[in-house]
């Protein structure tokens, strides 16, 4: 009994080592290589995908920020020192050129313009006396011995001092004269009040207290600028007379158009962009100067130039390049970026048509490394 238990026991144990055994065959067989079928990384080189390089007119839109801003604005300010005497007009009126807005009052202005004026006429006075003694005096030396020369001379002096301080006093009474016109404040052209900042018997003056802000500050409203900024890539492809398309977030339902007026013609040095301006005709004021704008600007393409996928594009930390395919060898090509459109670039460089680049180009390609194409 003991020599068949003995027995079985070994029998299950010789089987269940055979059966270990077969499992193990089996795994090492599943991962061996399979006949006939080639590693590509095992054998030094890689499959990539390639493409052709051809070159395409491809037109942009550019999607830019903008700022509405008055066609003209201007801060008003009291040029003498004085007091607010009546304040015609506030916030949101509409003013036309030529329109008092402000009269002001200065007593010591008025007063020095009385004495201004008192001293022209007497000075007046004084030259109409010494011309026509000189007068009579050049009438009377045309009989032989009656005036001497000294006394002609004399008078003839005596007329030009009068008529020098006669001059001075008119200049004098014109400069105050001037000075008191400062005192009633005019709309330089039509547009809208947009900032009061004093009220009647306010103490204004061209410096010191009261001239901290500005009186009044008038905008053209029914003209408005659209001022944008186009990157340096783009500059060369926006002209004068060109249509533009906007919408504000006050109205996103509202499509606006405008052409391109005036073009800086230099780069912001801070930006590297072109400041370019459009008018925008604004008769309903709907539009207010200060809002931001969204605007859309459709380039057409002037040239054909290579364009590629973005992924083709390797923009290393010293230089940006392609990798081009040279008789089964990687290649470096050195190129700079143009415009961005979608998942594509543009790009210029050393290149020429149905050169083959390659499509997901990266750092780890060194330059000479064999490249299977597919």
């Amino acid at each position: 009994m003991l020599n068949l238990i003995d027995t079985s026991t070994i029998t299950m144990k010789k089987i269940t080592f055979l059966f270990s055994v077969f499992l193990a065959l089996t795994a090492i067989q599943s991962c061996s290589p399979v006949k006939g079928k080639e590693d590509p990384i095992a054998e030094g080189s890689r499959v990539t995908e390639t493409f052709l390089l051809k070159k395409d007119k491809v037109p942009t839109h550019l999607q830019l920020p903008g700022e509405l801003i008055a066609y003209q604005q201007v801060d008003l300010y009291a040029k003498v020192t004085s007091f607010v005497k009546d304040l015609k007009v506030d916030i949101g009126s509409e003013v036309t050129a030529g329109q008092l807005l402000i009269s002001l009052d200065a007593p010591e202005l008025t007063s020095q313009l009385s004495a201004a004026e008192s001293r022209l006429h007497s000075l007046e006075a004084v030259y109409t006396a010494s011309k026509l003694n000189y007068d009579r005096l050049s009438e009377t030396s045309k009989t032989p011995g009656t005036i001497s020369q000294n006394d002609l001379d004399v008078a003839a002096a005596k007329e030009k001092s009068d008529l020098a301080n006669l001059n001075a006093a008119k200049a004098d009474y014109k400069e105050v004269s001037e000075m008191k016109s400062y005192l009633e404040i005019s709309a330089p052209f039509s547009g809208i009040i947009t900032s009061r900042n004093v009220n009647t018997g306010a103490y204004v003056g061209p410096a010191g207290k009261g001239s901290e802000f500005p009186l009044l500050t008038l905008q053209e409203q029914k003209r408005l600028r659209l001022a944008i900024s186009v990157p340096e890539a783009f500059t060369g492809y926006l002209n004068q007379g060109d249509e533009i398309s906007f919408h504000v977030k006050s109205m996103p339902n509202n499509t606006y158009k405008a052409k391109v007026a005036r073009l800086a013609g230099a780069l912001d040095m801070r930006l590297r962009s072109e400041k370019i301006e459009m008018d925008v005709i604004n008769n309903d004021k709907k539009l207010l100067p200060g809002m931001v704008a969204e605007v859309s600007i459709s380039l057409a393409a002037k040239d054909s130039s290579f364009i590629i996928p973005k992924t083709g594009l390797v923009n290393s930390d010293e230089v940006i390049y392609v990798i081009k395919v040279t008789n089964g060898k990687a290649e470096h090509i050195l190129v700079k970026k143009g415009r961005e459109m979608g998942d594509s670039i543009e790009i210029f460089g050393s290149l020429t048509g149905n050169d083959v680049l390659i499509k997901k180009a990266s750092e780890e390609i060194k330059n000479g490394t064999e490249i299977k194409t597919q």
